[in-house]
């Protein structure tokens, strides 16, 4: 039905770039975060068989059971993102809230059940899923906020809900929308504006920009109990995804806050040379970006974020056997790594190389590893990975090159379906941004980008 639903709008605007969004979803067949039916269909849809690729919005799913509200917010952390949005290929958006005044003399005895950021009432989780499950949400719009009665009872009011028109417009023009299927509409509006704005962008890069854009504000960041670990990453990552995703850092560059975007194609592996059994890894990707180093160390002590996002849609593999092997659900994965501070060029490709051709698997060695936020192992799960970094631009002045790397997958391992040698494409974003206003980033990386940016295979 969702296949047939899709099929119907592109027949009728075969011309139109599309953002699709469904908001209907099950909580039959979730089994943490393992792929089902409909997920799986939802990827192979937005894959697209490789030369269709489509943008595919999906609401998180919704608790609406009052005895759930009464526990806020650890029932939200135990009730598990609904089916499809296990799909590693959408962007599935939660909700949070900043819906907290009430105007109605009538509940001004009532309290908020969730604060100012916080997480909405409304909004299901995946921290009940499985380690190597995708990260879902991907991010987190308005969804709404509910009231607690003197008694305990929860309620709703229309102040607390989002205003939209109505269903019935000949009746009333005006209704309210809440919880994640509203956020998933919003979603689609984010979408929709950055892909009017570039409308050469592939729903690969516009899904990278809405998770590039987003962050945590501090409410969100103070909701689960301090670990002073990665943990609270994880704990962030399953509640809200990313973020809140920032319209303005999606569609422009800024003088103290600029934005690299690469659109490539990678044909992640090959049979050995003379073998038509043997397979490797056969491209990698290294970009040597246009980089403000003499600027960056005149900053010295200046505080600077770096921030990579990798996008890209898998091919999901068939049937159950797809998720008991981790090498069997997606057809290929790829990973970014960047240069640490002193390791120039020549030694960071000999790492990357022989690390990603021998091990088949995650680059490792003296990679920095602590300097990210996010952490190798919270980023590496699903098809989009994003991480920042957060230090001194003495720091990053020679941090400029930056490798994409496959590791394995179902289009290697299967070899009789005859898709070792696909192609498949990726987005790469790449910011960097320091809150003083007095530099010129924007400016003296422009002048540099006339000479076109090096990318090469190796």
């Amino acid at each position: 039905m969702t296949a047939q639903a899709i099929a119907r709008a592109e027949i009728q605007n075969p011309n139109m770039v599309l953002v699709y969004c469904m908001s209907v979803t099950s909580t039959e067949d979730v089994n943490v975060g393992r792929p089902s039916s409909w997920s799986g269909a939802m990827d192979n849809l937005a894959y697209g068989e490789g030369e269709n690729q489509r943008l595919i919005i999906v609401s998180a799913g919704n608790i609406r059971d009052d005895e759930s509200w009464q526990n806020y917010p650890y029932s939200n952390f135990i009730s598990s993102v609904q089916n499809p949005a296990q799909a590693w290929n959408a962007v599935v958006a939660g909700a949070h809230t900043e819906k907290v005044q009430v105007t109605d003399p009538n509940f001004q005895n009532h309290s908020l059940v969730a604060h100012e950021g916080e997480l909405s009432p409304y909004s299901s989780t995946s921290l009940i899923w499985e380690r190597n499950s995708p990260v879902k949400p991907d991010v987190v719009f308005e969804g709404g906020n509910l009231l607690k009665a003197p008694d305990n009872n929860i309620t709703s009011h229309e102040d607390l809900e989002l205003l939209s028109t109505s269903k019935s417009i000949q009746i009333k023009p005006f209704d309210t929308v809440n919880a994640t299927s509203a956020a998933a509409a919003q979603a689609s509006w984010f979408a929709a504006k950055v892909a009017f704005e570039y409308p050469n962008a592939w729903a690969e890069t516009i899904r990278g920009l809405m998770i590039h854009s987003a962050d945590w504000n501090n409410a969100m960041r103070n909701q689960h109990e301090k670990q002073n670990n990665k943990r609270d990453i994880t704990n962030l990552l399953r509640t809200f995804g990313f973020g809140v995703p920032n319209l303005d850092k999606a569609l422009y560059s800024q003088e103290s806050a600029l934005t690299f975007i690469a659109q490539e194609t990678i044909q992640p592996f090959s049979y050995k040379e003379g073998s038509s059994s043997d397979t490797e890894t056969n491209e990698i990707h290294f970009f040597d970006l246009p980089w403000p180093s003499d600027l960056l160390l005149e900053m010295g002590q200046t505080p600077v974020k770096l921030r990579i996002t990798l996008s890209y849609f898998i091919e999901p593999g068939a049937g159950d056997i797809g998720w008991k092997d981790k090498y069997r659900y997606q057809s290929h994965g790829l990973r970014f790594d960047v240069n640490n501070i002193g390791e120039n060029e020549d030694d960071f490709r000999k790492r990357v190389n022989k690390a990603a051709r021998e091990e088949d698997e995650e680059v490792n060695g003296n990679a920095g590893s602590n300097r990210w936020v996010i952490g190798t192992n919270n980023r590496s799960s699903g098809s989009i990975h994003s991480d920042f970094w957060e230090g001194t631009a003495a720091d990053l002045a020679t941090c400029n090159h930056i490798a994409i790397y496959p590791v394995i997958g179902w289009w290697r391992e299967r070899k009789h379906l005859g898709k070792v040698e696909n192609k498949t494409r990726y987005s790469l974003i790449i910011s960097l941004e320091t809150p003083a206003q007095d530099v010129e980033l924007y400016t003296t990386v422009r002048t540099m980008i006339e000479v076109p940016i090096e990318i090469q295979t190796s």
